[in-house]
C-alpha cells in the first residue's frame, strides 16, 4: 500500500491524549494485522487518528475517525471471542497474503472473517506441512507468538539417514544457531511411525518458533530433514482426518491461558 497522497498536517506539540486503548491495540483486536504489524504503520506514516497523523502511544476509541492509507477503517466494539481456526497447511504454499511470483498462499483457501481479516499465528515455511492457526484477533495471535508465552510446538521430523545418539543428545542440551542458543524439549524416534530405508521419524517439541529452527537446529548436529509437519501448537492439535489445504474452528478458550505441558515429556532429573 502507498501513503496518502495529501498527508494530513503535523499534530501540535501540545494536544493531550483521550481515553481509550492503544492504536495497535485497538487495531490488532479488531482483526487488523498483529500489534508489531500495526506499529509499523504507525511509524510508517500510514495511519491517522481524528485527521491527525498517529503516533506510537496514541489512543483512541471505537468510533473515533481512523483511515489507513487515506482509506476508512471501521472500528466497532471489541469482540470479547476471537474466532481460531485450524489449517492443515500442505507443502508448496506460502504464509503471506501475496506472492510476486504468483504462487499460492495459505490464505486463498480461508473462509471470509467477518470485518477483520485472518492473521496467521506464526509460519511455516514453504516445504513444511501441518497445523498453522489463524485468528481474527491481532491481540491474540500477539500472545500467542511472543518468546515470552514460551508455547510448546511439536513436530513430525523425518531426516535422511537418521540422527546419531550423540547428536540427539546434543539436540537436546542445546546447539547454538546464528540467531542465538536452541534445544528440543523432546527429540524422540518414532518407532511406530513406517521407516524408509536409512530415514528415520523423530517426535520433536520445542517452545518456540523462530525461522527454520527445526531445519537449521538438525543441520547444525550433521543431520538433514527430508519432511517436517507440524501436529501441534500448544493444546490444540492437527484435527485427526483433517485433509491437506482444509480448515476447521476450533474453541478459543484452549488457547485462553498458558498451554499444558506435554505429558510425554521427560521429567527433569
Amino acid at each position: 500500500m502507498s501513503r496518502p497522497r495529501n498527508p494530513p498536517p503535523p499534530r501540535p506539540a501540545a494536544s493531550s491524549s483521550p481515553a481509550g486503548e492503544r492504536i495497535q491495540k485497538l487495531l490488532a483486536s479488531a482483526g487488523l494485522g498483529s500489534r508489531r504489524e500495526i506499529e509499523a504503520w504507525i511509524s510508517a506514516g500510514r495511519i491517522t487518528v481524528r485527521g491527525q497523523l498517529a503516533r506510537l502511544g496514541d489512543r483512541a476509541r471505537p468510533g473515533d475517525s481512523i483511515r489507513l492509507d487515506d482509506k476508512e477503517v471501521r472500528i466497532g466494539e471489541i469482540r470479547n471471542a476471537p474466532r481460531v481456526i485450524a489449517y492443515h497447511k500442505p507443502v508448496g504454499e506460502l504464509v503471506t497474503r501475496r506472492d510476486p511470483e504468483g504462487r499460492p498462499t495459505v490464505f486463498d483457501k480461508l473462509p471470509a472473517a467477518g470485518p477483520g481479516r485472518w492473521v496467521a499465528v506464526g509460519r511455516l515455511d514453504f516445504n513444511t506441512s501441518g497445523l498453522l492457526l489463524f485468528t481474527d484477533s491481532g491481540e491474540l495471535a500477539n500472545r500467542l507468538m511472543h518468546p515470552s508465552a514460551q508455547i510448546e510446538r511439536e513436530y513430525e521430523v523425518r531426516v535422511q539417514g537418521g540422527l546419531r545418539a550423540d547428536a540427539l543428545q546434543r539436540l537436546r542440551d542445546g546447539v547454538q544457531l546464528e540467531d542465538g542458543p536452541a534445544r528440543f524439549l523432546v527429540l524422540e524416534e518414532m518407532r511406530s511411525k513406517g521407516q524408509s530405508g536409512t530415514n528415520r521419524w523423530y517426535r520433536a517439541v520445542l517452545a518456540e518458533g523462530r525461522n527454520r529452527e527445526v531445519r537449521r537446529m538438525i543441520e547444525a548436529a550433521g543431520g538433514r530433514v527430508s519432511r517436517l509437519a507440524r501436529v501441534r501448537f500448544g493444546p490444540i492439535r492437527l484435527p485427526a482426518g483433517l485433509p491437506p489445504g482444509r480448515w476447521t474452528d476450533v474453541d478459543p478458550d484452549l488457547l485462553a491461558g498458558n498451554a499444558p505441558a506435554d505429558p510425554r515429556r521427560p521429567a527433569p532429573e
